[in-house]
């Protein structure tokens, strides 16, 4: 099976800053750059700018990434103290 072109991640936040903070129309960026809608609108959920509560900007998939991230530190810690209990009962 044939897969779509693939996009870096700074042309998708070019699409997205075009989408945003230009008001270009999907449908303009999808004639203009041959993107399909449903592209279009994934690369907004995904990149859009979200302002924090203490200023800083970030996107979902930034929060995504520190979300697994998170994840995968509360397991090692888990396992560290196991490590612990272990190591102690002797």
């Amino acid at each position: 099976m044939a897969r779509g072109k693939r996009y870096d991640e700074d042309f998708k936040k070019m699409i997205v800053e075009l989408y945003t903070d230009q008001k270009k129309p999907a449908s303009e960026i999808e004639r203009e750059y041959g993107i399909s809608n449903a592209s279009i609108y994934k690369w907004v959920e995904e990149y859009s700018p979200i302002k924090t509560d203490d200023g800083t900007v970030t996107n979902n998939k930034e929060i995504k990434k520190l979300k697994k991230e998170l994840a995968q530190t509360k397991e090692e810690l888990e396992i560290l103290k196991k490590a612990i209990d272990i190591f102690t009962q002797k």
